[in-house]
């Protein structure tokens, strides 16, 4: 059955608690953390103090999403935190020590490609990984319409895995609703990371309920 990873950024943060509780209560599977730094990405959230608050409060495990210059610098303050821990693999950094680091830190390793990056261009990281995330929009805003290159990118991203004989959570972010859910599925997606969707419903568990059963 696909996971979901609903997209705290979405959230009015004046009620983040309440909104985790519903999640919590509709039977979400991790929480997606957009770290943005104004630099990698146009926008700034939050950093490790949000995700420390978070942690103590919640037992939902954290995807913690790294859009940010130089992911190599905060490593170890965030996994402190995530049980999840991504970066972007057009961040500058080198990408398979960094990967190593993580799960040398407790997390699972996640490494993130853009839009623009190729499936291909990451096969020689995959063993490394735990998870890989698919950007099917440009990283550092919501409410993006779904890009359809992403779901050649994670059916190619599921054949390599497979024939390496790695098991690989593949995760999609952007533009995910119940209309572009099913073709990421059917693509090789096992995590989608919604936002507008969830948090623009009444009622969040009959749409997490959807998706569960596609």
């Amino acid at each position: 059955m696909v996971k979901i990873s609903p997209s705290v950024l979405t959230s009015d943060f004046l009620s983040l608690a309440d909104d985790i509780k519903k999640l919590e209560a509709a039977g979400v599977d991790m929480l997606h953390l957009d770290v943005m730094d104004g630099i990698f990405v146009p926008n700034i959230s939050f950093g490790v103090p949000v995700i420390k608050s978070i942690k103590a409060h919640s037992n939902i495990p954290l995807d913690v999403h790294l859009m940010i210059d130089r992911p190599h610098r905060y490593i170890k303050e965030f996994a402190q935190y995530a049980d999840y821990l991504g970066f972007h693999y057009e961040a500058g950094s080198d990408n398979a020590e960094l990967l190593k680091e993580i799960r040398e830190l407790g997390c699972k390793s996640c490494i993130t490609i853009k839009p623009c990056s190729s499936a291909e261009e990451i096969f020689d990281l995959l063993p490394l990984c735990d998870m890989v995330l698919v950007m099917s929009v440009e990283p550092g805003f919501g409410g993006q319409k779904f890009m359809p290159s992403a779901l050649d990118k994670l059916s190619k991203l599921k054949a390599e895995s497979e024939r390496l004989g790695l098991e690989i959570e593949l995760e999609v972010d952007g533009g995910i609703n119940g209309e572009t859910a099913p073709l990421a599925i059917k693509a090789g997606a096992t995590v989608l990371v919604a936002g507008n969707y969830l948090f623009s419903a009444e009622n969040m568990a009959e749409r997490v309920d959807y998706i569960k059963n596609i």
